[in-house]
């Protein structure tokens, strides 16, 4: 019977009496592989021209890059993005934001493929996920990140799960819309930070998306200077609450 392929990291199983003379090299990779999974640091540019899909590989019997339990996302972004896990057995991995999103404040969402859901990575954040084969579910945000919203050059920007959005609208009113299908416990942080005017000058609307926002059908007014607050998830009853404010 010849080698095979553990479904998750890929590691060549070795039939007794087969592959004579490699088991040492086999092993060695086999180990590698791995280092990969428990410690293995990448940096990974994401692809800036269309179909501006990052795809990390996992490969059979190989070291690649998919296998790194921890993977660093870098480069300017040229639209919204999208990486790729490949399709293998069940994996934990930590992405890193440091991309530059530019001013379209593009998205990067995370798939495994294949046919599965693919989950919004915060700008910014360092987030733990976990992929089952098809689909990708995020496990943890570990880290937040900030975006920051200035109304000069963007007035509506559609906030994701573990999103710190930083709005100034010094120069028009903007709309920050929730993020559509929540689940409980997401959340979402809008802060003014204008250096002249602010909310009060130019009002922050924060729009449901669907759901509502501490149990009415309405779209919530931020009309403050200064103001910040932080918007949690409950159930399609109640919606979004107010888990803090300043004002």
């Amino acid at each position: 019977m010849p080698s095979s392929y553990s479904s998750d990291l890929k590691l060549e199983i070795m039939t007794t009496g087969e592959k004579a003379g490699q088991w040492g090299t086999i092993t060695n990779t086999n180990l590698n592989i791995l280092a990969q999974a428990s410690s293995g640091v990448l940096s990974k540019t994401m692809v800036a021209t269309a179909p501006y899909d990052t795809a990390l590989a996992v490969s059979d019997g190989a070291t690649s890059e998919g296998k790194n339990l921890y993977i660093k996302l870098a480069g300017t972004l040229g639209a919204n993005s999208t990486v790729t896990m490949a399709a293998a057995g069940a994996r934990v991995f930590i992405l890193e934001d440091t991309t530059n999103r530019t001013t379209a404040e593009f998205t990067i969402n995370v798939l495994t493929s294949g046919s599965g859901t693919s989950v919004p990575l915060a700008p910014g954040s360092t987030s733990l996920f976990y992929s089952d084969g098809t689909n990708t579910t995020l496990g943890a945000i570990l880290q937040k990140g900030t975006i920051t919203i200035n109304s000069a050059s963007t007035t509506a920007y559609t906030a994701v799960n573990g999103d710190q959005v930083l709005v100034s609208t010094t120069s028009n009113a903007v709309t920050i819309t929730l993020p559509a299908s929540p689940s409980t416990g997401d959340e979402v942080t809008v802060m003014d930070i204008s250096a002249t005017g602010g909310f009060a000058s130019n009002n922050c609307t924060v729009a449901r998306n669907g759901q509502p926002i501490q149990g009415a059908a309405s779209n919530f007014t931020m009309n403050v200077n200064n103001q910040s607050i932080t918007f949690m998830y409950t159930d399609a009853t109640k919606g979004w609450l107010l888990k803090s404010t300043n004002q």
